[in-house]
């Protein structure tokens, strides 16, 4: 018979069971137990210094590896200072287990002034989580991380939170075995088939994938080359297609050609995406107004096929014609056997396509200055390449515009958006996947919210080319108090002095006054055993390519 184990010492094993082999965190004096037995179980342990760098980098590990991201966290101040990586991985669909402790059982919800007390700790996270639960005895807890696994395998992916109270993790528990997990739903076949007539019949189909399509990636460029139909994806599902293929509209979903495309297609089919508000916004060119986002503007005017994990997000917002809930991989392997090319639809795919890029239009000097930034960084990446973007105007432009010809290569904070998620979300990629280039494309304003972070990247050796764009303002946020005419208020913060704040946290450093040389600087970043800060000045840039913004 298998010796008793602690409670805290059991998860550890556990979490390797269901193949965790690394860890986010932050030790404090109610989590000890979780501690325990970290290495004996095999697991890496990387420190943060504060606990939202923790969950942010959870969730970048997730993104890079397409596994569940894990953090461990103290009770109370742990929990809420990983709200908002918590939320943000909710919004963007990312698996997260989230690992708390919590006050002792005959403490819990008397408000009695204990350290670090939450009076519901469960109810702090529930918002934020697609499930937020406690282990109130040592055996539940086998059962509560089974559970949160299956989530994680099988449901649309989002946060799970278990709290386990400090007396239950030092409770005496038998060792057990993990559970096997669910599989993914597959799609229906008979909705398969009505779907793959409807497709068969369209003469203008298009395909918009979003996030949840990246496994689908293979089997949706088959299936649009079979039947001819353009392709655009959300910002989550940037390069589920290549850029660079004769049927890419890239993430263009805000742009007035690509939407007047799919309001003319006579057959569309949304594949893994909620189509959220960020990905409608409409870039005004002058053509026309600004309507409020809205996902029934992409299902007017043609037969809508919804492919979605979720069943609700599947009739949400816009009434299809045929809704199928399954795994985008599994829906988009099956339509893609069930519908083989035919004759003159490739060709006649790329025309339209090559039609609605061409009315893309200019999108102005400022967005200009960015493409010519962004290239120069994609010059000094190779394909495969994981690019991490926070809350800042030039990648909001990259979200659109930066060519991506791999899927699951950019991310990019689109739900909740907020500041601060790129640097710990690229340290969470490059532990992920030590051996694939990483770049950070932060603002001036984001770095400074998880600035601390840069110690953990260092202490780490991770060669992460941290791009920093320093326009010396919030410039999104004086964009639109000017466009509508609201006085400017602290949209000029004080910055610190970046080349020495590279210095006290051994950087190296790099300030290019032009795309080549930033190309060089990020290339050269990816040979160091450090981060390279990058700092790239709006005004300088704009100087050397000649674009007045």
């Amino acid at each position: 018979m298998s010796e008793l184990r602690r409670t805290g010492e059991e998860i550890a094993f556990l979490l390797n069971a269901y193949g965790v082999d690394t860890v986010f965190g932050l030790a404090g004096v109610h989590s000890l137990e979780l501690y325990r037995a970290l290495d004996a179980a095999g697991i890496r342990h990387i420190g943060v210094r504060h606990e939202q760098g923790a969950g942010f980098m959870a969730d970048g590990w997730a993104r890079a590896r397409r596994r569940p991201g894990v953090c461990l966290l103290i009770s109370g101040p742990g929990v809420t200072n990983a709200a908002t990586p918590i939320g943000q991985a909710y919004s963007d669909s990312v698996p997260m287990l989230v690992l708390t402790a919590a006050l002792a059982r005959g403490d819990t919800g008397l408000g009695r002034g204990k350290l670090h007390e939450i009076t519901d700790q469960r109810l702090a996270t529930q918002p934020l989580t697609g499930a937020s639960t406690v282990a109130w005895t040592a055996e539940q807890v086998p059962v509560h991380l089974a559970r949160a696994f299956a989530r994680l395998a099988a449901l649309r992916p989002r946060p799970v939170h278990l709290s386990v109270p400090q007396d239950v993790l030092a409770a005496p528990l038998m060792p057990s075995a993990a559970v096997p997990l669910p599989s993914p739903p597959g799609a229906d076949p008979a909705a398969v088939a009505e779907a793959a007539a409807l497709l068969a019949a369209a003469e203008r189909p298009m395909i918009v994938a979003g996030g949840g399509a990246v496994a689908a990636s293979d089997a949706l460029r088959r299936l649009a080359e079979a039947i001819g139909a353009a392709v655009v994806t959300t910002v989550a599902g940037k390069g589920v297609v290549p850029d660079s293929h004769p049927l890419s509209l890239g993430a263009s979903l805000n742009r007035p050609a690509t939407r007047r495309a799919l309001h003319d297609a006579d057959v569309v089919l949304a594949i893994g995406t909620e189509l959220s508000e960020g990905d409608l916004y409409l870039i005004d060119d002058g053509t026309e107004a600004l309507p409020l986002p809205d996902a029934s503007m992409v299902g007017l005017g043609q037969r809508l096929i919804r492919v979605d994990i979720d069943p609700e997000t599947a009739v949400r917002d816009c009434r299809p014609a045929l809704a199928i809930t399954a795994d985008a991989r599994l829906a988009a392997e099956a339509l893609a056997a069930a519908l083989p090319a035919a004759d003159g639809a490739a060709a006649r795919g790329r025309e339209q396509a090559a039609a609605v890029r061409a009315g893309w239009g200019d999108p102005g000097p400022l967005a200009r200055l960015h493409d010519a930034v962004l290239a120069a960084v994609r010059a000094g990446l190779p394909d495969d390449a994981l690019v991490y973007a926070d809350m800042t105007q030039i990648a909001y432009t990259g979200n659109h515009s930066f060519p991506v010809e791999r899927p699951g290569c950019w991310h990019f904070p689109m739900g909740f958006g907020t500041l601060g998620y790129a640097l710990p979300a690229a340290i969470g990629g490059q532990l992920a996947c030590p051996d694939r280039a990483v770049a950070v494309l932060i603002g001036d304003g984001g770095l400074q919210f998880t600035l601390a972070e840069l110690a953990t990247a260092v202490q780490h050796k991770l060669p992460l080319a941290i791009l920093l764009w320093d326009n010396e303002a919030l410039g999104e946020i004086v964009h639109w108090m000017q466009a509508r005419q609201v006085p400017l208020v602290d949209v000029y913060p004080l910055n610190p002095d970046f080349a020495a704040l590279a210095r006290a946290y051994d950087l190296a450093w790099a300030a290019p006054d032009s795309p080549a040389a930033l190309t060089q600087a990020v290339t050269e970043a990816q040979t160091r055993d450090r981060p390279t800060l990058i700092r790239v000045h709006q005004a300088t840039m704009a100087a050397a390519v000649g674009i007045e913004v």
